[in-house]
């Protein structure tokens, strides 16, 4: 029998990333997060496209689009 911890997801891609902290005299602390090149390429995001943060835990957090664009992906023959 498989242990919790033994089981894998399929095709799950891992983008390990830092978040940046800009500091600016008599600002408070902005948090900047990069979206990787290759997973923004995947879902098709573009820069200046709106997105929200929906906190699920204190170690989760899912990302939400406002609108968006349709999928452009090419269908295999």
């Amino acid at each position: 029998m498989r242990k919790k911890s033994e089981t894998t997801k399929a095709s799950v891609a891992s983008y390990p990333l830092r978040i940046q902290a800009i500091r600016t005299k008599g600002q408070n602390v902005r948090f900047f997060v990069y979206v990787p090149m290759p997973l923004a390429a995947a879902l098709g995001i573009e820069g200046g496209e709106q997105v929200s943060w929906e906190l699920l835990a204190r170690n989760e957090l899912h990302l939400v689009r406002a609108s968006p664009a349709p999928v452009k992906a090419r269908t295999r023959k």
